[in-house]
């Protein structure tokens, strides 16, 4: 079926009429991929921010490169989106020359299109933690992965990346972050989500009171309880913060240079203010 589905919700705590949603199919995102637009953006040195904005969800969808001797890729994004993102990362580097492909959780914009990554990049491997791999990647993936325990570095070049096992944060059992150390660069996944069509990047844009506004905006659909909080999210969520990152590289909305340990506590604040309101 590719025709559009139009369903109308009535969400709690909403009194106006009613809200609309659209369901688009996968094989349709795949038909469209060609006239979407992909921006390429270098928003810390040799980081590149990959981001194809969905009008239809009024929602960015970002991949980040980071070009070294072994380039690694954060999110593949899903396999309708493959075609739009290997193009803009062609005008990095050669997409056969991608060695390590990293993500959060299991989901299609995470890892989607993890296949069509190692069928195209000849010495790609995923990188991943001890139950994303277990559970999830010996059975999906067409080459094994690399599994990482809590802590273990992987280094690209000029770049160190370490792994920090976070189940539950921001959602399923077997999700983990990416810390670059030499640029205090945190791939944080969800946290800090972001509607609309945003900047690239920013130093001033609040980037907390945007992601309350779509936590706000999920609690009240459909989408609720998206990101759950419990005292494991907050022992998870300071230790990320005590990492002191000075660029935050979220999945949806715009990359944030500054304190991110302030920005990290702020959400943490948000995402308990949330789970009580509900």
């Amino acid at each position: 079926m590719t025709e559009w589905v139009e369903r109308r919700l009535t969400f709690k705590n909403i009194t106006e009429p009613i809200c609309v949603y659209r369901v688009l199919g996968i094989h349709r995102l795949r038909q469209r991929s060609k006239t979407m637009s992909t921006t390429v953006t270098e928003v810390a040195p040799d980081i590149f921010r990959i981001c194809t904005h969905v009008a239809d969800f009024d929602l960015q969808f970002n991949q980040f490169l980071v070009r070294d001797d072994e380039p690694l890729l954060y999110h593949t994004g899903m396999k309708g989106l493959f075609p739009s993102v290997c193009d803009a990362i062609s005008s990095i580097i050669d997409p056969a020359d991608v060695r390590w492909i990293g993500y959060s959780h299991f989901e299609v914009d995470e890892c989607g299109a993890l296949n069509d990554w190692l069928a195209i990049a000849p010495r790609a491997q995923a990188i991943c933690g001890v139950v994303a791999g277990l559970v999830n990647l010996n059975d999906f993936a067409d080459r094994p992965p690399r599994i990482l325990e809590t802590g273990e570095a992987v280094e690209t070049g000029a770049k160190r990346f370490r792994y920090y096992p976070t189940p539950h944060l921001p959602h399923a059992w077997d999700a983990g972050m990416l810390y670059e150390e030499t640029q205090s660069a945190l791939f944080c996944s969800d946290l800090f989500h972001q509607l609309g069509d945003v900047e690239a990047v920013s130093e001033t844009a609040d980037v907390v009171g945007r992601f309350e506004h779509t936590l706000k905006t999920y609690n009240d659909s459909p989408f609720a309880n998206y990101m759950p909080y419990t005292e494991l999210s907050r022992k998870h969520l300071e230790a990320l913060a005590a990492l002191a990152p000075r660029v935050l590289l979220p999945m949806h909305g715009s990359a944030y240079r500054g304190d991110g340990t302030e920005a990290i506590r702020g959400l943490t604040e948000v995402m308990r203010r949330e789970a009580v309101r509900l």
